[in-house]
């Protein structure tokens, strides 16, 4: 059993990355489109934060917290 502290810290860089991505892609639709709608900043958001363990999964550079058990 993994302790919670351990957890944390396997995933904090990528709460990190999966934060500037989800801002840096918010700016970009921002300078592309303007100001976008609360409905396409959310599609973006939840779109990354499924997105991202599937990326990181195939890259091979996922946490080993997230192997199962």
């Amino acid at each position: 059993m993994v302790s919670t502290s351990e957890k944390v810290r396997q995933l904090a860089p990528h709460w990190a990355v999966m934060c500037v991505v989800m801002f840096g892609l918010l700016a970009v639709l921002r300078s592309v489109r303007g100001d976008p709608s609360f409905v396409e900043s959310v599609v973006l958001v939840v779109a990354v934060a499924l997105g991202y363990p599937t990326v990181v999964r195939l890259l091979g550079v996922a946490p080993p917290v997230w192997d199962p058990e």
